[in-house]
Parts: C-alpha cells; structure tokens; sequence
C-alpha cells in the first residue's frame, strides 16, 4: 500500500507544477483554449487519483478547484489576476495535505482541514459569480453537454442555447397506447426542457381503416426543441417507452464544436470509440448498446452463412452509428482520432520506465569500481607486454566507456524543471515587495546531472530573490528613469567546454560600486584608501555578512546570502562571477561541471606524484622552452600566459628534470599553464570527495584511485586559473600601491 501511495503522490505533484505553470502562463496573458484544458485535466486527475487510493479529503477539495476551472474553460467567467491567487493557494494546500500523506498519515489533518474550508469558500464564491454553482455528480469522471450553470452537472459542458434545436426524430411502437401511454405526454414533457418551434406528425405508417386496430399507435414525430438540456436529459423523456420505440437525437449544428472540444478534452484513458462518444455526451448508453447490438447481429449473420469459410471483420461501430443517425460523422471521426492520440501516447509512455534515485546512484557506483579494475587490468596488461592480453584489455577499456556513458545519461535531467519553480517564486515575491516583474526562462532543455540539479537549486533562489530586491527598481522609479515600468528577470542555461554555464540577469540599476566599497570599508572588510579596480570592489558582495540593505526584510538584509552562494557553487567544483553595468542591470554567471561522478581526465605527474587535470578544461600540451618565458608568465605565440609550477606549489621535494611540461588550461574567460614533470595521456577519472580534513585545501578538487592502486589528486582548474591570474598580477603592482591593484604591466619578451 505504500508503494500505491508513493506513485499517487509523485504523479500528483507533477499534476500540481503542471497545474501552476499553467496558471501562471495563464495571468501572464496566455489564452489558448489547449492552456486552461491542460489545467483542467491536471486537477480531474488529481481527483479521480486520490479518490482511486481512498482519500477522500483530497478529492473533495480538489472537487471544488475543478469546478471553478471548468467554468473558466466553459467561457462563464473571466479571468483575474486575484482568481489565479486563489487557485494557486489552492496548488498549494494540496502540495500540504499530500506533504501529510507523505508522513504516513492519511486521515486528514485538523489545521489544513479548517485552512481548506476557507479556500474552497473563496473558489465557490468565484464559481458563485456567474451563476450558483453546482455541486455533486453521479459520475464526476463524465464530460457531458449538460445543462448550463445551475441546472446540476458539475462536470457538464453548459453549453449555452444554439441558434438551431435539437432534432428529434420519433416512431412510436405499436403497443404504446395498449401500455398505458400516451405519445402526447411525453411532447407536453418536453416543453418543460426547452421551447418546441417545429412538430410534424409523420403517419406514413398509418394502414387502411379497415386494416387499422385501434388501440394500436401509428404516428410519428420530427419535432425542433430548443433547449439547454443535454442529448441523455432529453432521451430520458422518453425512458418509459424507450424499448418500444425508435428515437435519435442529433443535436444542433451550433453543437458538433463543442462535442468536438469535449472529446479533446476527455482524460488520457485507454477508451473504446463508443465510450469516448459516451463520455463526450455526444451519444447516450442506450444508443451506443442499439449500435453495439446491430454490429453483432450483421457479425452472426455472415458466420452463420452457409459456404462461409472465415468471418470477415465486424462493420465499424463508428459507420453503425452515423448509419443509424444518432451521431454525426465529423464527431465520430474526432473520436477516432482521440482515440488514436491516446494509444500513440500510452505506447511512448511504456517505453519509460521510474526508477528510484538510488538506485542510479548505486549503479554509478558500481561503474565507478568497474572503472578502476578497467584500469588496473590495462595497467597489468602492458607490463606484462603480452599482445593478446593487452588488445583484449583495449575492447575491455572501450566498453567500459561506453557503459559509463550510458550510465551517466541515464542521470542527466533537463535543468527546466528546476527554472519553472521560480515562476511562482517570481510572481509572489514581485506582489509582496510591490514590483513587476516578468521571468524569461532560456535553455530550459539544457542537460545536466540529476545531484548538480538538486544543490544548484539554493544558490539560485539566493540570486533570483536578490536580483528583484536589490536589482530591479520600483515601476514609478523605472518609469522616471525611461525604463518599462515593467522589470525582466532573465534565467539562461547553456553547455559550454564541457561545462554548464547558468546565467541570472536583469535589467535593473546594477549594482553601486562606490555605495559597495563605502559598506565594506564601514564593516571593515578593506581599509580605507585602498585602491581596487571596479570589478574587484563588485566581487566584495560575496564576502559573507555583506549586505547593502538599510533594513532587514524578508528578503534579504542580513548578510547570509551571496557568500552561500558562492560557498555552496565551489562545493561542486563550480565558479560564480558578476557583470553589472551602471543603471543597465547586472549578470550573474555560475560554470558548474556536467557531473560529479565520473569524468575524462588527464593525467599527469610531478616527481612521485600524481595529478589528474579534468580533459574539458584542457587545451593544449607543450614542451616549456626557458627563453620564452619571465617570471611567471609563458610567452604563447604571441599572448601572455599565467602559470603554475606544480612542483612549487604543493612544495614537491627533488629536483625538477631538464624537460617540463605545461598544460595550458581554460576556465571560463581565463587561461593559464599548468607545469608538471610527465605527460601520461587521458585517464577515466572516477571522483572521490576530499574528506573534510582537507576541505580548506586550494587547487585539489577531489581525488581518484589509478589503476595501480595509488590515490591521484585532482586539480581544481577554476582555483589554479584565477590563482595564477592574481599572482602574477600582484609581482606587477608598483610599490606605491600596496595592497591594491592597478592595470598589470606586461613583462616584455624581448632578448635582454
């Protein structure tokens, strides 16, 4: 049972973000007919779901939250921005009372019950607005053409009265009258459903007088009734003598569009044609079974054939029943084609199969040790020096990578899922501090792994909520300065070397350099006088406690924000930088890895050492010639390259050999050259965290295991580039400007 449970549940959030992203699209201006259909289906779901696994409190109240959608879908009421609110707070008391069934509780909790009592009061008395709302259905699982607003059927389409009638076509049978009935009661009953404007009394089959029995009934009636009603509230008029006569019904032509709409609509269900014409209203139980009936007769007729030697498929029902007229043929055909859409739909949802998160964990896990015997088994191989053994290892070593690979796919997830919370996010907070504000969401297919995408999120709320309370000013002050009283906030994710790049932008006043340094000077985080470039006084926002809020709000103000930001972006060996410009706005962007798990790396030495470089980041290998370089920068054919002595850096004892190497690396927009004792070539790269003894190390990001059975360190590209930038940029400062930083002088290449 808790597995049922637990299925319920996640497909019931799905339901609920497809709920809100709608809504919100919804407010925003969206008014496609497919948009509020989609809304409407995602809460019938929801209903029918959580009354399927017996809980009943949940399917009350997302009851009243469908009805009130299905009057928006049938045009009763308008949309405004005050009715999104409260279907979205009614989004959010589901997600609550799905967050209890979660705990293990299924009976409904006190507090959320008086809590949903005031919501669904609030969304009756929007339902209220256009007409009393009704409330209850025999089958709350059946879209029907019922009657209008207050005239029951809560689920029905209410259509409103057509210009043209219903057409009903009657033959009494021949018993009628000896049943007690009288054929002109039941046209009186009709009256009390619509308006009859046509009556003509058939008596075709009336006999000779001297043939004509006179209890018996001959007369039939082609009446025009213009009505409210729906086709079965019309053929249950005629229920007390439905077996002794012949009825159809069509409805008006004005109809056959809103039969159309009703079948696009129906729930994703597995139906036959016949029930899809049911459940659309556009054919009654009666008339399907008369339909089904006949099909079965014609099939007995043909099989019971003499000289038959096989049974030819049975006719159609669809061709049945616009033969027997009781439905037209476009609405058969749309059937059909719903049909048809459904079944496509339900084969490509077969081919996906949930998997729980551990599991894939545990998978990657077992490629990761699979990995590293790889690599000892291709390491004894070729000390062995034996060539069958070492090509055997070769296919080894390819198929293993390719099992990494499709295992790390079966972890990558779309980062949309994590950008389409924040429109929610966007829309209240802009509400609560009084501006507004759209969100542009780009790149939302964008790929990455699923445990990237489950810490990115924190760092992300941190610097949307902060570009709309410190970005983006207030519409009056937009509006002097000549910008859309409107803000734009912009969220964009991209591949790029190997790496994601996210970026948070918007069109704000950016952010004030001078008013920046006066904070920092006044918290004493630099000391007055000091000369830093505008970047670097920009860059001050990440120190933690910085805020230049004059107050604490719910927003910010207290100095915990971009410092976290940045703390928890390195944890996954990822860089945040900042862009602003002066009254334009501010960019944000985060390079993170596409995986924490297993990588391409290039190994390397230096003395007994070992060191991996990830292989996105690296761009080229050469032999570091003594005449081409200055201190510590590397004349590159041309351009000034920062580096790094590996050997000096992590203070590696010995001598270094008369050959170096240098791996010049890129992150981002920096580069740098990495110098080191041997090239060893491309190594699958299984990460292993640093415990937290070492969290305070610099340029280590990780560590793996070689196929030796020796522990490797693995190199922090983003520390080791912008080190080397601030090194050398530091040797270049003139003495007079002590701890500060100004334009670097470039060392000059030229033979002394």
């Amino acid at each position: 049972m808790e597995e049922i449970f637990a299925v319920f549940i996640q497909e019931a959030r799905e339901q609920l973000t497809a709920m809100e992203d709608g809504l919100l699209r919804m407010e925003q201006g969206d008014t496609e007919a497919d948009l509020l259909n989609a809304i409407f289906r995602a809460a019938h779901t929801i209903k029918g779901a959580s009354g399927v696994v017996e809980l009943h409190h949940i399917e009350r109240f997302t009851h009243v939250l469908e009805n009130l959608l299905d009057r928006l879908r049938n045009g009763e009421l308008a949309v405004s921005s005050e009715m999104i609110t409260l279907l979205l707070q009614g989004c959010d008391h589901i997600g609550s009372l799905l967050g209890i069934v979660e705990q293990g509780n299924t009976e409904e909790d006190p507090v959320l019950a008086r809590a949903g009592q005031g919501l669904a009061d609030g969304l009756r008395a929007f339902g209220s607005q256009g007409g009393t709302a009704a409330h209850g259905s025999a089958d709350p699982g059946v879209v029907q053409p019922g009657p209008a607003a207050g005239e029951g059927n809560d689920d029905g389409a209410g259509a409103a009265a057509a210009a043209d009638g219903w057409h009903i076509s009657i033959r009494f049978g021949p018993n009628v009258l000896k049943l007690g009935m009288d054929p002109l009661n039941f046209l009186r009953y009709l009256q009390q459903l619509g308006e009859v404007t046509h009556l003509t009394t058939l008596s075709d089959a009336m006999p000779a007088a001297q043939e004509m029995d006179a209890e018996a009934c001959y007369l039939g009636f082609e009446i025009t009734l213009h009505s409210r009603a729906g086709k079965e509230e019309i053929e249950n008029v005629f229920a007390f003598c439905r077996d002794d006569c012949e009825l159809r019904i069509l409805p008006p032509h004005s109809r056959v569009a809103d039969y159309l709409q009703l079948i696009a609509q129906l729930p994703e269900e597995p139906l036959r044609l016949g029930e899809i014409l049911v459940r659309s209203g556009a054919l009654t139980r009666e008339e399907l079974d008369a339909g089904l009936h006949q099909q079965r007769d014609a099939q007995d007729k043909v099989v019971h054939t003499p000289g038959a030697t096989a049974a030819p498929p049975s006719p159609p029902i669809g061709e049945i029943l616009v033969e027997r007229k009781v439905v037209q043929p476009e609405i058969v055909e749309a059937a059909a084609a719903r049909q048809k859409q459904v079944q496509d739909k339900r084969s490509a949802d077969a081919r996906l199969i949930r998997v729980q998160a551990d599991k894939l964990d545990q998978l990657i896990d077992l490629v990761g040790e699979l990995v590293i015997a790889g690599a000892s088994a291709s390491l004894l191989a070729r000390r062995s020096g034996q060539g069958p053994l070492m090509e055997a290892t070769s296919v080894l070593s390819r198929l293993v990578e390719n099992i990494r690979d499709s295992a790390l796919q079966l972890r990558m997830v779309q980062i949309g899922e994590t950008f389409n919370r924040f429109n929610r996010v966007v829309r209240d907070t802009a509400r609560e501090i009084g501006k507004d504000i759209e969100l542009v969401i780009s790149g939302a297919e964008t790929e990455l792994d699923k445990s990237v995408v489950e810490k990115i999120g924190d760092p992300l709320m941190h610097l949307v909520r902060n570009a709309m309370d410190h970005g983006i000013e207030l519409p009056q002050v937009r509006t002097a300065l000549g910008k859309p009283a409107r803000g734009r906030l912009e969220l964009n994710a991209f591949h790029d070397s190997g790496s994601i790049v996210i970026e948070v932008s918007d069109d704000g006043g950016g952010i004030n350099a001078e008013r920046v340094q006066a904070k920092a000077i006044e918290r004493g985080l630099i000391q007055a006088g000091h000369s830093l470039t505008e970047q670097e006084i920009v860059n001050l926002v990440f120190e933690a406690g910085f805020s230049t809020a004059e107050s604490v709000s719910n927003l910010s103000g207290r100095g915990v924000g971009m410092d976290v930001v940045k703390r928890n972006i390195q944890a996954l060996r990822g860089s945040v930088e900042v862009k602003t410009w002066a009254g334009q706005g501010s960019r944000f962007t985060i390079r993170l890895p596409l995986t924490l798990a297993i990588i391409d790396g290039f190994l390397t030495a230096v003395g007994p050492a070992s060191y991996v470089i990830p292989l996105d980041a690296v761009v080229e290998c050469l032999e570091l010639q003594a005449q081409d370089t200055r201190g510590a920068m590397l004349n590159l054919r041309g351009e000034v390259l920062p580096f790094i002595r590996l050997r000096d850096f992590f203070e590696i004892k010995g001598q270094p050999p008369a050959r170096e190497n240098v791996v010049v690396i890129a992150a981002g927009n920096y580069k740098a050259g990495i110098v080191v004792d041997q090239l060893l070539g491309e190594f699958q790269t299984v990460i292993k965290p640093l415990g937290q003894l070492f969290r305070h190390l610099r340029g280590i990001g990780g560590s793996t295991i070689l196929g030796s059975g020796e522990v490797a360190l693995i190199l922090d590209v983003q520390a080791l580039t912008h080190l080397a930038a601030q090194r050398e940029e530091s040797r270049q400062v003139p003495p007079a400007a002590s701890h500060g930083t100004t334009t670097p002088v470039q060392p000059s290449f030229a033979t002394p």
